[in-house]
């Protein structure tokens, strides 16, 4: 069914940051005619399938430190506008507690991400925005002052300020396909090109850890200087490595230069060479008939020590009474980077959000206004801004929303 639909506020994309951005629109503008246009019949699909189906909302600790992309002055502007404590009230408002898990993430106390999904559209119901689905939008034009939307079923509408909230280029088939990218494009925008990030690491002849999991240490290394180092737990499975230090990894992998890039692993993250040496010397002294393999397993994985073990060049049978210092020096560096084979990652299908964007320089900071385009506004995962794992992605989502939304409700005012 085509339609025309005249509004004050058009919010395209039904995202976290869609939604957020309407319901807080609504509640600083009251008079405010807003619609939210989406192309999904059922809208949320990222939000439902995020941190396992259970919604990673936020995290107890958010900075710009946690963010990677454009600015991180103007990101660190943006969170401190609506922080994370902000958004633990904001979701308690709607009836949704939050409970605090490792590493500070906060998750529904109800365990389910629909819930977060269904408080957010009853929410927006009772402030009565108009939520459109199953309406993809093709096009994005302006003439004065005034923006025209048209979608693929030949439904058109129109406002004075625009929204976009369409995200990125991640799990696509939640419908990300970055066509929001275009959209911003026809307006003047630029884009930063976009590659998966929060993906899993892709690489073969390691199949034989799959499920172990231990802490690690990931460098990234670019004509053989390191670019980057993280730190967390680590992941092995049938195609290459998962778990949030991989994860975290993957955005920094498709950004390095010219492709002339390799991956370290530290297996004992916490040890120095020093550290790690000394403690081998040690065992050699109280524990001389036992097996190097059997040693080195009371620190990593048995798993991983086998594997360790035998690429260092050590028998397994070897004892460490005749473990002499070549061999115990190449266990040590062996431990504390070897290289894997890592040849990319999989892909936008699997990534959890995207790295790069609309530029951060070309959005006014304090409003999430276009510096290009007056009247378009900016939020989420579109922009060139992507967070570590832990709810930072959804973070931003919250805060890039208030900061728009307050600032559309002025212009409604006036």
């Amino acid at each position: 069914m085509t339609r025309s639909i005249e509004a004050d506020l058009v919010v395209i994309g039904g995202g976290a940051a869609g939604l957020a951005t309407t319901i807080f629109a609504a509640r600083a503008a009251r008079r405010c005619r807003i619609v939210c246009v989406d192309g999904a019949r059922r809208i949320g699909a990222k939000i439902l399938v995020s941190g396992g189906s259970r919604c990673n909302v936020t995290n107890r600790v958010v900075t710009d430190r946690d963010f990677w992309g454009g600015s991180s002055r103007v990101v660190r502007h943006i969170l401190r506008a609506f922080p994370e404590s902000r958004t633990v009230e904001f979701f308690a408002e709607l009836g949704v507690a939050l409970h605090e898990e490792e590493d500070g993430k906060l998750f529904p106390d109800a365990n389910t991400s629909r819930v977060v999904l269904h408080a957010l559209l009853r929410e927006a119901e009772r402030l009565g925005v108009s939520i459109v689905t199953g309406e993809r939008v093709v096009a994005l034009s302006k003439e004065r002052n005034s923006f025209t939307i048209t979608t693929a079923g030949g439904s058109t509408f129109r406002s004075a300020t625009v929204v976009l909230a369409t995200g990125g280029k991640s799990l696509p088939k939640t419908g990300s396909d970055g066509f929001g990218y275009e959209l911003a494009r026809r307006l003047g925008h630029g884009h930063v090109d976009a590659v998966p990030a929060l993906a899993p690491l892709v690489f073969e002849g390691w199949e034989a850890l799959a499920g172990v999991t231990h802490p690690a240490s990931l460098t990234l290394r670019n004509r053989e200087r390191p670019v980057i180092t993280l730190n967390g737990s680590l992941l092995w499975t049938h195609f290459g490595a998962s778990g949030p230090v991989a994860l975290n990894l993957s955005r920094h992998w498709h950004r390095a230069i010219d492709g002339d890039a390799c991956v370290t692993i530290n297996v004992c993250p916490a040890d120095s060479f020093e550290t790690l040496d000394a403690w081998l010397r040690e065992q050699e002294q109280s524990r001389a008939r036992a097996q190097v393999t059997t040693i080195v397993a009371t620190r990593v994985a048995s798993a991983i020590a086998a594997r360790w073990v035998s690429d260092a060049g050590i028998p397994s049978d070897l004892t460490m009474a005749h473990l002499t210092r070549e061999l115990r020096h190449r266990l040590v560096r062996a431990l504390m980077e070897t290289r894997l084979p890592v040849r990319g990652s999989r892909g936008f299908a699997y990534a959890e959000v995207t790295a790069g964007g609309v530029p951060l320089a070309e959005i006014d900071s304090a409003t999430m206004e276009s510096r290009l385009c007056p009247g378009l506004f900016l939020t989420g995962e579109i922009l060139d801004v992507d967070g570590r794992l832990g709810g930072f992605n959804f973070q931003w989502a919250w805060s890039s929303a208030w900061v728009a939304a307050r600032a559309i409700a002025r212009r409604q005012r006036t």
